[in-house]
């Protein structure tokens, strides 16, 4: 089958899919043609613009296309009408339509039309969780209501008839030890790993809170290796000195090898997450097939893939979410409870190839009875 892969805004979790899904399909002949994960507005304004403009260069045909849903499908088919027939499945790592609030943040409408407009130019939608698909249709909802007129019958009704709820995988390598997962606390020192993106849709605040809230006589070692940029949130230097005053400080930044990553994650004891923003949660599930156990809070996506065990309460006031995430931590430094297993091998690529093969089928199904329509 000749696919063409497109990526508009290639951060490092659409990159692990694309990636993870040409390895994990080795017999597709792809095409994959991707833009960088910067300048937002411009890049899902604009990406159909130069994936036309790459698609006239190549002159191929293609068997399925293969989006992501910050690329604008509707209008890519309308700049490159040789497309227009292409069977289409679209891939949500996260919408436009649950972001939290930031007065930082730009004005969403757009971006949230052109979700819309490809979820409905594609003839099959897939969604990494599903609190990614709920929050989507309620969104959607919400928008259509607004609108002054004009807005066809049964929209999301035939929308949702089309979509489905598909993991992204997880790499190959993170499995290559085994043996170290699901063990327990082999000694004095307990090691933490908070690895997201150092923005505040990630909750730094809150881990902040939560470090605050921690017995200062427990011996721990907090490893802060997610994605940093040039301008950070101000509570991050609170926490660099926070660690190091009461000792707990260890890695401080981002790993730039993988190796060097995965090493870490493998000699961890937990994973921790404070975020506001999560749609599947790869950081923390990469951890967890490492050894890891997580540390996650009670909303998102995390409760779809991760033991409510491993979830503490959620609040509205920093402070009273931050105690109930460090009394679960105690809890499980002191060996208080029976925990469940962390087993997330049906999240390897090689355990999901079955139905991302049926995804392939429907969207080949869908294509060839909107034709016969």
């Amino acid at each position: 089958m000749r696919v063409l892969l497109l990526s508009a805004y290639d951060a490092a979790s659409h990159r692990s899919w694309r990636e993870g899904l040409c390895q994990a399909f080795t017999e597709f002949e792809c095409t994959v043609l991707t833009l960088p994960a910067r300048h937002f507005a411009w890049r899902i304004r604009g990406n159909a613009l130069y994936f036309a403009d790459q698609l006239r260069r190549l002159q191929k045909d293609y068997d399925l296309l293969i989006a992501t849903s910050m690329v604008d499908v509707a209008g890519l088919k309308g700049l490159y009408p040789a497309l227009a027939p292409c069977p289409t499945l679209v891939f949500f790592h996260e919408n436009q339509f649950a972001y939290p609030d930031s007065a930082s943040k730009h004005s969403l409408l757009e971006a949230q039309l052109i979700n819309f407009y490809s979820a409905l130019a594609a003839d099959y939608v897939v969604f990494n969780s599903a609190f990614n698909r709920r929050t989507f249709f309620d969104g959607l909802q919400a928008l259509l209501q607004r609108l002054p007129d004009a807005v066809p019958a049964n929209t999301l009704a035939s929308l949702e008839k089309r979509s489905a709820v598909l993991a992204v995988g997880l790499a190959d390598d993170i499995f290559a030890h085994s043996n170290l997962r699901d063990r327990r606390l082999q000694g004095p020192r307990v090691d933490l790993v908070w690895n997201h993106r150092w923005e505040y849709d990630k909750g730094p605040e809150r881990l902040l809170c939560l470090v605050k809230q921690l017995d200062p006589s427990l011996n721990l070692s907090w490893h802060i290796v997610g994605q940093r940029f040039r301008k950070q949130p101000s509570c991050m230097a609170q926490l660099h000195s926070l660690l190091n005053e009461r000792g707990w400080l260890g890695s401080w930044g981002p790993l730039e090898a993988r190796s060097d990553y995965l090493d870490l994650l493998r000699r961890c004891d937990v994973v921790v997450s404070t975020a506001l923003h999560d749609f599947q949660g790869l950081a923390v599930l990469e951890a967890m097939a490492c050894g890891c156990v997580p540390l996650v809070p009670k909303r998102l996506a995390y409760p779809e893939y991760i033991a409510h065990a491993y979830c503490y309460d959620t609040s509205d006031e920093l402070e009273r979410e931050a105690q109930h995430a460090a009394k679960l931590l105690q809890n499980y430094i002191a060996g208080d409870c029976s925990w469940p297993a962390n087993d997330v091998d049906s999240l390897s690529w090689q355990a999901l190839r079955p139905a991302y093969q049926r995804a392939f089928k429907a969207a080949l199904d869908f294509h060839s009875r909107a034709q016969r329509v």
